[in-house]
């Protein structure tokens, strides 16, 4: 009879928990019993377990097996327990010291043969078991680069479990039998071209206002006919955004690495995602869910970057209304019969859409009043009413198309003065819970940033007429301080917030 520990991480979300893997070793008949609340994928691990155990070259423990996964209630799910069971299984059987794997957490899947495969959500289980005062950390090769990027913590990266249990006995490890996946050869595919805001040729107004919404955060919809230019413009976006601080690095690579869409070769991502679904995807694609493993959605996948809805309207109303929460909140929170769990979604939200069903614009157009008002109309008024910006584009002049040539700012330039805004920004609002002027909240920025009287004037006027509501009113003053800090002005003038309530109203000139 024996008993071994170690351990391992459960994800909930983006949030990792501890997890002690205990294994007895008994009388009674041989088998294996895996308890703890593990779900399917889990349960299998007893066949893969064994059979990685013996392609090892070890000996299976002969009596009944008991792996428990502690705490029980906690919900358990995918295959990256197997490493960490394998060793307390062969830690209850003294073929490894049982002391070498108590501090340990081990993450990652066995293939059948021993070789050990790298599982998604790593980096935030490391962060996990490093805040729980682990310091060593036992993971696949493939996922080395990513665990290391949690600081002062060990990192051991096995190509298999034989590589695992020759280290724990003090042996010398052989090369490894497997080798990991070949590297594609330099220079065979050279890195496609960025795009590039001097791509887009004439839109003065709405290169300006894409300049606005990345130099505060603020949220953009662009209207107009095809070919104007707002795809271009929303997928540049993302190069005129502020590289991610080290902190908000490691939030979307959380992210990122538990949805298991971190780029191959990129174990940090230091660029702003730029995410941008299809119109036909659910609305547990866009904020997130499932039935049995609970996934971050687009609005997590566009956290710290920009999520783009082209053709907004053909969204399905359900989908645009569930957008509502995480504008506000900046979270989402999904909740289902097993467990409530939360993903960071604090993104740029950029919508697109036609002016009408036919796409075409004035005397060419066949829609009739009554069509077009319930084409735009699937953008819902509370929806609207959260977006800052809002352009009309018209189709470009061929004269000005070739004029503009010449006079099309890059994103680089471009990107220079957004960062100088969002430092200014940041300046101003140093010690408080925000960094942008979009996320400050409509008391706080009338109570602490206050706006000259005189500046207030066109605001005050159209909120009595009833053209705006207060929280209009409110994201009208966040950006009249976004043009304060392009301008590099201490506070908005008449003419920065009569320009911001021209851009809410989609009047802009």
């Amino acid at each position: 009879m024996g008993l071994a520990r170690t351990r391992s991480v459960a994800l909930l979300g983006v949030d990792g928990h501890t997890v002690e893997v205990e294994a007895h070793l008994g009388g009674g008949p041989a088998g294996l019993t895996l308890v703890g609340l593990p779900d399917t994928a889990l349960r299998e691990a007893r066949d893969r377990i064994r059979a990685a155990v013996i392609n090892s070259g070890e000996c299976w423990p002969e009596g009944h097996i008991t792996v428990s996964l502690s705490p029980a209630s906690l919900p358990k799910r995918g295959s990256g327990f197997d490493l960490a069971m394998a060793a307390a299984v062969l830690g209850a059987d003294g073929a490894v010291p049982a002391e070498g794997i108590h501090g340990a957490v081990f993450l990652a899947e066995l293939g059948l043969d021993g070789r050990t495969r790298p599982v998604t959500g790593v980096l935030p289980a490391v962060l996990a078991g490093a805040r729980a005062g682990h310091t060593t950390f036992v993971v696949a090769r493939g996922n080395a680069a990513e665990a290391a990027l949690v600081p002062d913590v060990e990192v051991m990266a096995v190509a298999s479990l034989g590589e695992l249990l020759a280290r724990l006995r003090g042996n010398p490890v052989a090369e490894p039998l497997f080798a990991d996946e070949p590297e594609q050869a330099a220079g065979e595919s050279p890195p496609a071209r960025r795009p590039d805001l001097a791509d887009v040729l004439g839109q003065p107004v709405a290169r300006r206002a894409v300049e606005i919404a990345a130099a505060g955060a603020h949220h953009l919809m662009m209207i107009g006919p095809p070919g104007t230019g707002k795809s271009l413009l929303a997928e540049r976006l993302p190069t005129v955004l502020p590289r991610l601080s080290p902190e908000e690095a490691i939030e979307v690579t959380a992210v990122h690495s538990v949805a298991g869409t971190l780029p191959k070769g990129e174990p940090l991502i230091v660029r702003p995602p730029f995410c941008a679904p299809h119109h036909t995807a659910t609305r547990a694609a866009i904020v997130g869910g499932g039935s049995t493993r609970l996934r971050p959605g687009c609005v997590s996948l566009a956290h710290r970057g920009a999520l783009f809805l082209d053709e907004a309207p053909e969204f399905s109303r359900a989908v645009l209304d569930s957008l509502r929460q995480p504008l506000e909140s900046g979270e989402v929170i999904v909740s289902r019969s097993a467990a409530t769990v939360c993903f960071p979604a604090r993104f740029l939200l950029a919508m697109a859409a036609n002016p009408c069903p036919c796409g075409k614009s004035g005397n060419a157009c066949t829609c009739s009043s009554p069509q077009r008002r319930r084409y735009l109309g699937r953008l819902s008024g509370p929806l609207l009413d959260r977006v800052d910006l809002k352009i009309e584009l018209q189709p470009v002049a061929h004269a000005e198309l070739f004029a503009d040539r010449a006079y099309a700012e890059s994103s680089a330039v471009v990107a220079e003065r957004v960062a100088q805004a969002r430092e200014r920004s940041a300046k101003r609002l140093f010690g408080t819970p925000w960094t942008t002027n979009a996320e400050v909240p409509g008391a706080e920025l009338r109570r602490s940033f206050p706006v000259p009287s005189a500046a207030l004037r066109i605001l005050g006027a159209a909120l009595e007429r009833g053209e705006i509501s207060a929280r209009g009113v409110d994201r009208a003053l966040r950006v009249s301080w976004t043009l304060a800090d392009l301008a590099g002005r201490a506070e908005p003038g008449i003419d920065d917030t009569a320009y911001a309530y021209a851009l809410w109203s989609g009047r802009a000139q």
